[in-house]
């Protein structure tokens, strides 16, 4: 980030996008009746997409209220997508969202506000459904473990530091100097065609923390997320939570974190014994998991999270797998190689 911020710019919206121009344009529809007095501006970067999307955005281009970019970006991925918009940016303060969200008008100004009182680098806010679909019985209309599958969110009405709890990339906004500190994102974990990685924000709050920046969640700040129908399938949920733990070993392989509460972390992981690269405490917890899915229950909410659990542990397992191997052909090959297991 070497370019210098225009001082007349205070809001950059960042939107990521691969093929979804048409729910692309109910979001820059919603964004176009956003308020507020100071300058802002919206860059909606194209990953890559092989539909309409830069139509889509040319299109809105003539009467969207604010400045409207169009940024393309080759290197597949979220982060990569962020990151892009992030480096074309101008305001002072960044907002991350996705391609199929709706916004409050004061959505701009609520995260101002927030970031300045509690005097923090980085803030992140409520995520409510707008469903497309049925929702299924299995999937609580209420805050829980299975919201954070389709990118829901909501801790409540008091403000709290993030630390045990996380905020999604979907609805944060950060002062533009938070990056610069802290660097960008980290295309490894992200999302990316044809996977559903997504440890982005957790990987880039541990280096955050690392750096001395601090962020709240900011109740005020409300958006609703469209949920599509095909997302509500419990086997769009079994993927979520496979790729889920993919994503976390990821992590574990470069900052030994707890995989299952990553900011909880409270082990030694050199001196914890390890079964093919997974800490051996994981094995229990999977026989215990597995004994409750096969277990008949009448509640098919409790039932369906540990089946889920099984495959954040399936995901866990592929990716130590994958992680020994490559250590190991690069211990032939004559390389350092990363930490000692047990």
């Amino acid at each position: 980030m070497n370019e210098s911020p225009a001082k007349s710019v205070k809001y950059s919206v960042v939107i990521p996008t691969y093929n979804r121009a048409e729910d692309l344009r109910g979001t820059l529809q919603s964004l176009s009746r956003l308020e507020s007095d100071d300058e802002w501006e919206v860059i909606v970067v194209d990953n890559n997409s092989h539909d309409n999307t830069r139509e889509a955005v040319g299109e809105a281009m003539s009467a969207f209220p604010s400045k409207l970019l169009y940024v393309f970006e080759g290197e597949q991925g979220r982060c990569a997508a962020l990151n892009a918009g992030i480096r074309a940016s101008k305001g002072r303060i960044i907002l991350t969202t996705d391609d199929d969200v709706r916004v409050q008008a004061d959505w701009l100004d609520s995260a101002a506000k927030s970031l300045e009182q509690f005097d923090c680098d980085y803030v992140g806010g409520r995520v409510h459904p707008l469903w497309s679909g049925r929702r299924p019985d299995w999937l609580p209309d209420r805050p829980g473990r299975h919201w954070a599958v389709i990118a829901l969110l909501d801790y409540g009405d008091e403000p709290l530091q993030f630390g045990s709890k996380v905020p999604l990339g979907v609805n944060m906004a950060f002062r533009r100097d938070a990056f610069e500190r802290a660097g960008l994102w980290d295309n490894r974990v992200g999302r990316k065609a044809g996977t559903l990685l997504g440890q982005e924000v957790r990987e880039w709050g541990l280096r955050a923390k690392a750096a001395g920046l601090r962020g709240f969640y900011a109740p005020s700040m409300h958006i609703q997320h469209v949920i599509p129908a095909d997302r509500l399938t419990k086997n769009y949920f079994r993927r979520w939570f496979y790729w889920h733990g993919v994503s976390r070993a990821m992590l574990y392989e470069t900052s030994r974190i707890n995989m299952e509460s990553p900011e909880e972390t409270a082990l030694d992981y050199s001196n914890v014994p390890h079964i093919a690269g997974v800490p051996r405490y994981l094995y229990r917890t999977f026989l215990k998991s597995l004994g409750q899915a096969l277990r008949p229950r009448r509640d098919p909410i409790a039932s369906f999270e540990h089946e889920l659990w099984l495959w954040f542990f399936a995901g866990i397992v592929r990716q130590r797998r994958r992680d020994r191997k490559k250590r190991a052909s690069s211990s032939r090959d004559g390389f350092s190689t990363a930490a000692s297991e047990r």
